[in-house]
């Protein structure tokens, strides 16, 4: 799980490297959003499995906006990371990884469907 100070900080080195408004706007959507794809209920995992944890946390924080400007590329790059830490790797071109993170931003595209697009795009 990442903490919110470090999500705050590869927040900070986005908005630097691209571009943007930094800072952040609700400090309760990003530890929320942060905490989501682990919640439990009686004792078991809301989100079991690495695509399903992936997926919540990616849509969490582009739905939640917890920052003032850069909540996709920070998801987006949460995502990868998220990732890489269970050796998988997303496999998508520039357009298909851009049309993704934005069906999510403008409610397009749902969670079961995030779980399958990055299913069917990592290896």
């Amino acid at each position: 799980m990442f903490s919110s100070k470090l999500v705050t900080k590869i927040h900070k080195e986005i908005i630097k490297n691209t571009g943007g408004s930094y800072g952040i706007r609700n400090k309760e959507a990003l530890e929320g959003s942060l905490k989501i794809p682990f919640q439990t209920f009686d004792n078991k995992e809301l989100y079991p499995s690495i695509e399903e944890k992936a997926a919540k946390l990616l849509e969490s924080i582009i739905k939640n906006h917890p920052f003032v400007d850069g909540n996709k590329r920070t998801g987006y790059v949460l995502l990868k990371i998220f990732l890489e830490e269970h050796n998988r790797e997303i496999k998508a071109s520039e357009k298909e990884k851009y049309e993704f993170i934005m069906d999510i931003a403008k409610g397009k595209i749902s969670y079961q469907n995030i779980v399958k697009w990055i299913k069917e795009h990592t290896e």
